[in-house]
């Protein structure tokens, strides 16, 4: 089977060499790409002279560079990591082992930090409370979804099914080399990332979304209600008119929100249907291509 190892970067000039060589030591015979997301040091440089693949993707973000590498790259085995050498690359041909013994499209490489400063205690927190979150919506049984050291499968990579099975096992996280510092903000990132998990839930499960903001208007407006209810009952008149028609909005929309939801829902699972098609035309973990 073909390896191919993803290690996206930016400014990492100080720990890439070692990231690739730790690389290489595990798993001879991948290929290793760095993609370079416009890094002002030496990053390319340093990832060339220690044997990788350099290319470079100048749409800043991480998320940019992984959908260049996942469209770029043809592998049947994919291990993405980052280029910090934080990770222990020692631990990737078991990560693979996994994969195809399970069968699995991911695998998700869950940190231990061996050294209290490498993970930060608001990282450690922020992670607990997103990875938390994302359980009770989705119903996974990740535990370090921002953990950036995976394994996919070419169907995971090439299709993105949002049903794809997972499976982690913990790996070590050890703490930067000197001269790497972290790129990540933990308020700021958190935020986003907060942001973007409610925009997946918005996506993916646009009944209970909408639904759950009809209902909490709907709520609203049965608890602003409730006087003017009783006053007619018991005079036969509407004093608080203005009341009323608020109260007959959020009702109108309450109910919009609810049909809103309900045709969105129809498209997703047709969507979603269609993704499933084309994610079971390719074949799977281990498996030759034709």
């Amino acid at each position: 089977m073909k390896i191919a190892v993803l290690l996206p970067c930016y400014n990492e000039a100080a720990a890439i060499g070692q990231t690739v060589a730790e690389f290489r030591s595990a798993l001879p015979d991948a290929t290793i790409y760095v993609y370079d997301n416009n890094s002002t040091d030496e990053t390319a440089l340093v990832a060339r002279r220690a044997g990788a693949i350099v290319r470079r993707e100048r749409i800043q973000g991480k998320g940019a560079v992984v959908r260049r590498m996942f469209a770029d790259i043809e592998a049947d085995i994919y291990v993405m990591a980052d280029g910090d050498a934080t990770y222990d690359a020692s631990a990737a041909p078991a990560l693979i082992a996994h994969l195809l013994e399970e069968q699995s499209d991911m695998i998700v490489g869950s940190r231990v930090s061996e050294v209290q400063e490498s993970y930060r205690r608001g990282h450690r927190f922020g992670n607990a409370l997103l990875t938390g979150m994302l359980a009770r919506l989705f119903g996974r049984s990740f535990t370090d979804i921002l953990s950036g050291y995976r394994v996919f499968s070419r169907r995971f990579v090439k299709s993105f099914p949002s049903l794809s099975a997972g499976f982690e096992i913990e790996t070590r996280y050890f703490a930067r080399p000197e001269g790497s510092s972290s790129k990540l903000s933990t308020y700021r990132d958190g935020w986003r990332i907060l942001t973007a998990i409610l925009t997946l839930y918005r996506i993916e499960r646009p009944l209970l979304y909408f639904g759950l903001i009809g209902g909490a208007l709907a709520l609203l407006a049965m608890i602003l209600a409730v006087p003017l209810a009783l006053t007619y009952l018991n005079t036969g008149l509407v004093p608080r008119f203005p009341t009323a028609i608020l109260v007959t909005g959020l009702m109108i929309i309450a109910a919009l929100c609810f049909f809103a939801g309900l045709i969105l829902d129809t498209v997703v699972r047709g969507r979603r249907e269609l993704r499933r098609l084309f994610y079971l035309s390719l074949p799977g973990p281990g498996h030759q291509r034709g």
